[in-house]
């Protein structure tokens, strides 16, 4: 029998049922099999709001919120300090007193000087380039190199874009110096009467490499300070970006290095068509300058304080991070020292590149050439004269006579004595006692290629390289070559010199 039609549905959960529905069911067949029958089954249609359940539950969230807020406004937190223990509240920090030289100008006159704390250096190591294959028709450029050695020495990649405006410097005065005659560049500055602050009257070409080698340091963004013999101070770059680069670029302002070169040494011979080089050497800038506490009740201001900072930037020769220089003769040579060995470069003016000549340059510890200006034989102490008559008679230690080769431009000088061995002095003597060499620009860069070659260099009782600038044009004697030759030369002087020699030469290890 088929069932019985069910009774109306009333939905009571918020769903709306249609107003039919069709039901299927089975009926009974004759043959006892079910055959679907279809009816049509009416429901009742709900009025049921949906709101049915969501009142109760929006009306208990109210009071849960309405408890929370009785509840933290009669049970306010309270708050006790930790108690300190007693060993740390005895203990204050003293910060340093320094200047940190920050080189961007404020205006046109002014360079901001700013407080800083003091931090040391970590000393770092140097990895030698490796050139696993060269280009036979190139060979290693200096650029190359360069960029070999800034693989190999990550913190050295800024020093890359020094050498390559150095470099740049160096290509330009080298043509300078071959189109002097040619273009008028001979002769005095100003057509005579220009004295730099040596005292000595200024060629046209000093004036004008001054500034090609200044622009090209300043253009590498990496020079905090330069000095040069051409300068009455050191000399503070500017480094700021121009405000199109915006405020995203993220770079360092201020320079990280110091330099300080002779544009053009021996200038007094171009002229004459002798050879003439640049020196250079650079140092890391610790970019703190240290003053009393009570330098400007002294009256001193900032400008006095900038003039201090910068001298302060000076150091010894040992602190020295590259030092070299370019001859320009037959040919341009660019040969220079990272503090590991001596690299000699020749420039190809083909393709205007400086290519490898003379890797890993040695001086031997003792030669057969000595390199002096024999006319002020008369001035000379007794040590200097006793030596100097050893090396021409071979009475000295080695027994070997030398001969005298001397050009009167210290780049060529030292050039041919780091190539052929021997040694290269301009002493002091009774008319100029420290010589006329200047100790930041001239005697200690070339100091510390002579040392990295393998030689030594002295003012006959002090390395030349411990001597601490006192000023920025300081002068100083200067004996250079092999290290034999300079061990007995400093033995004459320990053994022979009387007290007051031995004492001024002393005096200037010290500030």
């Amino acid at each position: 029998q088929p069932p019985a039609p069910r009774a109306p549905v009333s939905a009571r959960f918020g769903i709306q049922r249609p107003a039919s529905a069709a039901v299927h069911y089975a009926s009974a067949a004759p043959a006892g099999e079910y055959v679907p029958q279809v009816e049509q089954v009416e429901f009742m249609q709900t009025e049921q709001s949906q709101s049915t359940i969501a009142a109760p539950m929006g009306v208990g969230a109210a009071l849960l919120l309405v408890a929370g807020v009785v509840y933290n406004f009669f049970n306010k937190p309270q708050y006790k300090p930790l108690a300190v223990p007693a060993p740390l509240q005895s203990v204050v920090a003293q910060a340093a007193r320094s200047v940190r030289l920050n080189t961007r100008s404020v205006d046109q006159h002014t360079t901001l000087a700013l407080m800083t704390m003091t931090s040391s250096k970590a000393s770092k190591g140097f990895k030698s380039p490796v050139f696993s294959e060269q280009c036979d028709q190139t060979g290693i450029t200096l650029s190359r190199y360069m960029l070999e050695v800034a693989r190999a020495n990550p913190d050295m990649v800024e020093l890359e874009s020094v050498f390559s405006s150095i470099q740049t410097a160096c290509k330009t005065i080298s043509k300078l110096v071959k189109r002097s005659a040619i273009d008028g560049m001979t002769g005095y500055a100003g057509g005579g009467g220009s004295i730099n602050v040596q005292g000595e009257e200024q060629k046209k070409l000093d004036v004008i490499t001054n500034e090609v080698l200044k622009k090209a340091l300043k253009f590498t963004g990496r020079m905090g300070v330069i000095a040069s013999e051409e300068e009455d101070t050191p000399v503070a770059m500017d480094n700021s970006l121009d405000e199109s680069y915006g405020k995203d670029v993220l770079v360092e302002e201020g320079g990280k290095y110091v330099s300080v070169f002779d544009p053009l040494d021996g200038s007094s011979n171009i002229d004459a068509g002798i050879p003439v080089g640049t020196i250079f050497g650079i140092y890391e800038e610790d970019g703190d300058c240290v003053l009393p506490d009570d330098y400007f009740e002294g009256g001193n201001n900032l400008a006095d304080a900038m003039k201090d900072c910068l001298k302060s930037t000076l150091k010894p020769g040992n602190s020295l991070v590259s030092s070299g220089y370019c001859l320009y003769s037959s040919a341009t040579h660019f040969v220079f020292t990272l503090g590991d060995g001596v690299q000699g470069f020749t420039l190809d003016d083909s393709i205007g590149e400086f290519i490898l000549t003379h890797p890993n340059i040695t001086v031997p510890p003792r030669g057969k050439i000595y390199s002096i200006n024999e006319a002020n034989r008369p001035q000379w102490d007794g040590p200097m004269t006793k030596w100097i008559d050893g090396l021409a008679a071979g009475t000295n230690k080695s027994g070997v006579a030398y001969s005298s080769r001397y050009i009167g431009s210290m780049v060529g000088d030292v050039h041919r004595t780091l190539l052929y061995g021997g040694v290269f002095a301009y002493p002091g003597d009774s008319k100029n006692p420290n010589g006329k060499l200047r100790l930041l620009y001239e005697v200690a860069p070339m100091s510390f290629l002579i040392e990295q070659a393998g030689g030594a260099a002295t003012t006959g009782m002090a390395r030349c390289m411990d001597l601490p600038p006192k000023d920025v044009h300081q002068r100083v004697p200067l004996i250079m070559g092999g290290k034999d030759e300079i061990s007995e030369l400093e033995e004459i002087y320990k053994n022979e010199a009387p007290e007051e020699l031995k004492e001024a030469q002393l005096a200037r290890l010290t500030y």
